[in-house]
């Protein structure tokens, strides 16, 4: 992951949110199936002023939900020196403790996702990630 810095310019109270366009491959040992590879690409960098909405759009290059398994989208905020935190699950699940301006919206048997901050805080800055999940194998075995 990009360990560079999330700026915020004090002057004029701009948040700069870094989105990171990145791929996710990870390969799976068979334990009950394999698991092939698939991309994940999401929205370049953007700023925005507190109070204002931001979209992050997030792509993957097959269906999150495609043959009747149980994967899904999940969205992440990682802060400068912190682990990632996961925001939103099932694409449009808030994750307990995320605050209310955050939404996801898309459907896990689609491609297309996105993550909405209405009203942002200075608070929101720092990396989002979208990451296409495989539950049946537990949390840590990712895509």
């Amino acid at each position: 992951m990009n360990t560079n810095s999330t700026t915020l310019t004090h002057t004029d109270m701009r948040l700069n949110i870094y989105c990171q366009s990145f791929e996710l491959i990870f390969f799976l040992l068979c334990v009950s199936e394999c698991r092939g590879q698939i991309s994940v690409t999401q929205s370049p960098s953007t700023a925005a002023q507190p109070g204002e909405t931001v979209k992050i759009s997030c792509k993957t290059s097959t269906d999150v939900f495609n043959d009747g398994s149980d994967d899904y989208l999940a969205w992440y905020l990682q802060k400068p020196g912190e682990a990632p935190k996961l925001l939103i699950y099932d694409a449009n699940t808030l994750q307990s403790g995320t605050p209310s301006r955050f939404s996801g919206s898309g459907s896990n048997s689609g491609t297309d996702f996105t993550l909405t901050i209405s009203g942002v805080q200075t608070e929101d800055a720092g990396h989002y990630y979208c990451q296409k999940w495989y539950k049946n194998l537990g949390q840590s075995e990712s895509q």
